[in-house]
């Protein structure tokens, strides 16, 4: 007998390598050395057939454990050994059913396909997202047939197994040097026939409906967030698995906050008067009305953060701030005296120059620098 690597280095396991460990290597070595993508090369086709062997002993519990006690002797296919096996030109054709089989349901018997996830678009107010809240939403989708109990078949019958398939669900195809193993064309997977329908669902096991359903949405939910709720989706056909219900979330504008993440901004006007004077005013959050504290000589724009009056992330227990930025407004619809008033403050703002516009100052001596640059 011909020297033979090791089995088990061959799939490149260990020696106590279990079930899916051997499937995992065989795959990988497998299409990698398969002749159908490594047409002409002779050296690729001898190591497939070496994986196809390794896995075919090291598989099965029996050709194994002779293999762990004497070796290749225990099952070597020119002597008919102890394993009986039938060598490594088994049939490159098996190796779909081995290695594909998972992918496109060969090998597993009868197919039962899991129901169709649904998707639901869910829009909230910012209070809700920012405090959770549970909402009841109707779904339309396929559900169950409760007179059939879902089996498709009429009160009083059952399905039968298919006659093309024997109840297994796939087939085996012959295309040449290779045999493909797919769906049943006949009972589409199924294994059964349906001889006498169900007359509310036709058949199919589903009918068409509409469920309420109840939603809890956590404190803390933003844009772009989603809800899974497992089993919620359509039904599957003939008592699979149902799908499961995406619930996607969107937050309509606020008219006085604008979110991101954890943190709320908004905009508070404030006057000409309380800006230069300082002052407290009322500024509303989700949680109330807080007072805030303006300062003297406060320019227009400027932040302040109220802190924890933000949002509460839905991922962890920290919250974020409120961000208050100050707009001076500058007052409408004077009166002749009220003008009078301004033109005198003004004429005594500009009797001590620059003093009071330190702003003023230094935009017009950049202007004078950048004119002055341009002409040299």
């Amino acid at each position: 007998m011909a020297n033979k690597s090791d089995y088990y280095d061959t799939l490149g396991v260990s020696k106590n390598a279990d079930e899916a460990e051997l499937k995992k290597a065989y795959r990988r070595y497998a299409m990698k050395y398969h002749p159908d993508r490594n047409q002409g090369d002779t050296k690729s086709e001898e190591k497939f057939k070496e994986v196809k062997e390794a896995y075919d002993v090291l598989s099965d519990s029996q050709k194994r454990a002779a293999y762990d006690q004497f070796g290749h002797a225990g099952v070597d296919t020119s002597a008919g050994g102890a394993g009986g096996f039938s060598g490594a030109g088994a049939g490159f054709g098996d190796i779909f059913g081995d290695v594909f089989g998972d992918i496109f349901g060969g090998g597993q018997g009868a197919r039962t396909q899991r129901g169709t996830d649904l998707r639901y678009n869910l829009e909230l107010s910012l209070e809700q997202a920012v405090a959770g809240t549970t909402v009841k939403i109707r779904v339309p989708k396929m559900i169950t047939c409760k007179v059939c109990d879902g089996s498709g078949a009429k009160q009083g019958s059952t399905p039968t197994d298919c006659s093309t398939c024997g109840g297994v669900g796939q087939v085996r195809m012959q295309q040449g040097f290779f045999s493909v193993q797919q769906a049943c064309p006949q009972c589409r997977g199924v294994g059964k026939i349906i001889t006498n329908p169900c007359a509310p669902c036709r058949g199919q096991g589903r009918v068409k409906d509409t469920k309420t359903i109840s939603v809890k949405v956590p404190e803390g939910v933003d844009n772009g967030d989603r809800i899974r709720l497992t089993g919620e989706g359509e039904a599957s056909e003939f008592n699979g698995p149902d799908g499961d219900l995406y619930v996607h979330i969107s937050v309509k504008e606020h008219p006085i906050f604008v979110r991101e993440d954890t943190d709320l901004y908004c905009e508070v006007p404030i006057s000409f008067t309380t800006a230069a004077l300082g002052g407290e005013l009322e500024v509303p959050t989700l949680d109330g009305k807080v007072k805030l504290k303006i300062p003297f000589e406060t320019q227009s724009g400027k932040l302040f953060r109220l802190r924890s009056k933000g949002v509460r992330s839905v991922r962890s227990s920290s919250k974020g701030d409120l961000l208050c930025r100050v707009v001076v407004e500058t007052p409408v619809k004077l009166n002749s005296k009220q003008k009078e008033i301004l033109n005198e403050f003004e004429k005594s703002i500009n009797s001590q120059g620059s003093k009071n516009s330190p702003q003023a100052r230094s935009w017009l001596n950049g202007v004078k620098r950048f004119f002055d640059s341009m002409a040299g």
